[in-house]
């Protein structure tokens, strides 16, 4: 009788657990928060000499990595939101950068702040038809993915990245 119990208190409790679990979009929105928070300590952190950084000269400096983070989400958070793409033109100032990114992250929390049912509504991601979670899901993933870089431009430039530091 007692195993009975014991097996019908887990039954009872996996649905309710289940049930208190976050949905997509919000999974979705804390990754791109936890991400964004890299990039925006990251840009505030590198010295603004060093934002023409590059490893190589193929590829992006750090200063248009940061550009391009920016860009990217007026491109995807506007798919969300039924706006136009916003263009940022070509910033090169470690002010300008910081503060196009800081605006280009609130600009996406009113796309993460639609409600779960309008995340499953259509949109066009890159030409192909998806949801707007699915745009969402590309931001954060976008994001984590330029993060990558941020950190090991850091660490070239003998910087420890956010995601290494201690925390606060």
């Amino acid at each position: 009788m007692k195993a009975y119990s014991v097996l019908l208190a887990l039954v009872v409790a996996i649905p309710a657990g289940a049930q208190s679990l976050p949905s997509a979009r919000t999974s979705a929105h804390e990754l791109w928060m936890t991400s964004d928070s890299y990039i925006a300590d990251a840009a505030e952190q590198v010295p603004e000499a060093r934002y023409g950084f590059k490893p190589t000269p193929e590829v992006r400096s750090f200063g248009e990595v940061v550009l391009h983070v920016a860009s990217a989400h007026y491109l995807l958070c506007g798919i969300v939101l039924g706006e136009k793409e916003k263009e940022l033109g070509k910033l090169t100032a470690k002010a300008d950068l910081v503060a196009a990114l800081k605006t280009s992250i609130q600009y996406c929390e009113g796309a993460y702040a639609i409600s779960d049912a309008d995340a499953m509504l259509p949109a066009t991601v890159f030409e192909q038809p998806r949801t707007k979670l699915h745009a969402l899901m590309t931001n954060a993933w976008h994001d984590n993915e330029h993060y990558g870089n941020i950190a090991t431009y850091m660490r070239l430039m003998g910087m420890v990245p956010p995601s290494s530091q201690p925390k606060k």
